[in-house]
């Protein structure tokens, strides 16, 4: 590890530039959140399987970050928000393990598959509004495309009313908003809680075929007994985390064809398959970019470098893809057709994502879709011009202008 640590820019303007300057420090490195919270990145896909794998790194900061126990880090932290929340990616041990035993045999390959007829309506559900564009009109593709689909698909999982929708997802999408202040995170927090309460109090009110009734249910099961709280975080993770990522996978696949017509030719002729790129889009545009937070139960060595018990530890999944001592001096450069094409967006040990086949499903169907019905869909402004999200933990754009040309008719 060499140099001054990298000063995070909350508002995420170069993701992969400030990923490389992280790197240059070495696989793990010093960084300093917004705050001036030091903390460490790590950037290097060998040291990132190491510290995802390794059971003395918890996600719980209730318990192990020192600074917050210790009272040195308080509410006008200005990421408060994924320390307030009690769900599966924020808890450790037993409490981890029962929380996604809970939520994953909803994710289950046969579960995922079930729901396959519902994604193929809804993506052409949405391709019909989007047809009925006027010819060579300019449209924002992750307003439009990107975000409802997979917003639909999860909230009619968990049973969430479409008036009640936009309400309660934008808590979440405020959370990954890193240019707001201390006060507007808690208040965000808060206000996120209300709005996920009055839906829960209408669900025990009257349950449904949903899986917030399932959780509903499994607080009245032995040994598994959700508290309120957990209930709340976990309505939480399972509804931002199964639209966020999704949107900015699709929106980044096609961003990325549009502006490399050489890999969309690839794919038109066969050479490449659509899993390829959607492969190559997870490792060079991770959807998610930057992510807290990780605690050392004690001192943990990991690439030479010893981090201290309870410092803070992100994983830099946006550089990670990139990495040149894995995918060598093209490591920048998307490429379909590249061998190796690994990645750990999807992260990896005991805190994998337990939504990745849904997501994987949901793309595969929405990006071959969409080029088959828009086959001349081009960028609506000059690729510089798209701007990023506002946040250095996603990646992804603020909107995905799109010319749709003519419609091909759909299918019958």
């Amino acid at each position: 590890m060499t140099g001054r640590p990298v000063l995070i820019d909350p508002s995420g303007r170069d993701i992969h530039g400030e990923g490389a300057r992280i790197r240059a420090g070495g696989p793990v490195s010093r960084i300093v959140l917004p705050g001036g919270v030091p903390a460490w990145s790590v950037t290097g896909q060998e040291a990132a399987r190491q510290v995802m794998a390794d059971p003395r790194l918890s996600k719980d900061p209730r318990r192990h970050w020192r600074a917050y126990t210790e009272g040195r880090i308080g509410e006008d932290f200005p990421l408060i928000g994924w320390v307030l929340m009690e769900n599966m990616t924020t808890s450790y041990g037993p409490d981890h393990s029962r929380l996604r035993r809970l939520t994953a045999k909803a994710f289950t390959p046969r579960r995922v598959e079930a729901l396959r007829p519902k994604v193929h309506q809804a993506v052409q559900e949405l391709l019909d509004d989007l047809a009925a564009t006027p010819a060579g009109e300019v449209v924002d593709l992750k307003r439009r495309y990107a975000h409802p689909l997979p917003a639909r698909v999860i909230c009619d999982l968990f049973g969430v009313p479409e008036e009640s929708r936009a309400q309660i997802l934008r808590g979440g999408e405020v959370n990954v908003d890193t240019t707001i202040s201390p006060e507007e995170a808690a208040a965000n927090v808060a206000q996120w809680h209300r709005d996920l309460q009055d839906f829960v109090d209408s669900k025990r009110a009257e349950p449904g075929d949903d899986l917030t009734s399932d959780l509903l249910q499994a607080q009245e099961e032995d040994g598994s007994r959700l508290n309120e709280s957990e209930l709340m975080g976990t309505l939480h993770l399972m509804l931002a985390t199964g639209t966020e990522p999704v949107m900015n996978l699709i929106a980044n696949t096609v961003r990325a064809l549009l502006t490399h017509p050489d890999q969309l030719r690839l794919l038109r002729d066969g050479t490449v398959s659509w899993a390829d790129v959607i492969e190559e889009t997870l490792r060079a545009e991770a959807p998610v970019a930057h992510l807290p937070f990780r605690f050392p139960l004690e001192d943990v060595t990991v690439a030479g470098v010893t981090i201290p018990r309870g410092e803070p530890v992100l994983i830099n999944f946006a550089a990670i893809g990139r990495d040149p001592q894995v995918h060598g001096e093209t490591a920048d450069r998307f490429d379909a057709t590249r061998a190796d094409k690994s990645h750990l967006s999807f992260g990896y040990g005991m805190y994998r994502c337990i939504g990745n086949q849904l997501a994987l499903l949901e793309a595969s169907i929405a990006l071959p879709a969409l080029f088959d019905r828009f086959p001349d869909l081009t960028l609506g402004l000059p690729p510089e011009q798209i701007e990023p999200q506002v946040t250095f933990i996603m990646n992804g754009v603020a909107e995905l202008p799109v010319r749709l040309a003519a419609a091909v008719p759909a299918a019958a």
